[in-house]
């Protein structure tokens, strides 16, 4: 048993290692793939909004509504 939590505690340092090198990296390259995941998020984000805005707000205010007449508000 105290191998296998040594070896598991290893490898979570490796990967922890690996995780802040990656987050380090300064290469173009990979600020610009941040940058266009960035970017896509936000595009796809606003098309999800745009196109079920009225939906949105209609399970909001739903949603609203249940818990003010559950709390008697």
């Amino acid at each position: 048993m105290a191998k296998a939590y040594t070896r598991c505690k290893n490898k979570l340092g490796e990967l922890a290692v690996r995780f802040q090198t990656a987050v380090r990296n300064v290469d173009g390259d990979q600020i610009t793939g941040w940058l266009i995941v960035v970017l896509i998020v936000v595009v796809v984000g606003a098309a999800f909004m745009k196109t079920y805005q009225t939906t949105i707000t209609d399970l909001w205010s739903s949603i609203m509504k249940k818990i003010k007449s559950s709390f008697g508000l």
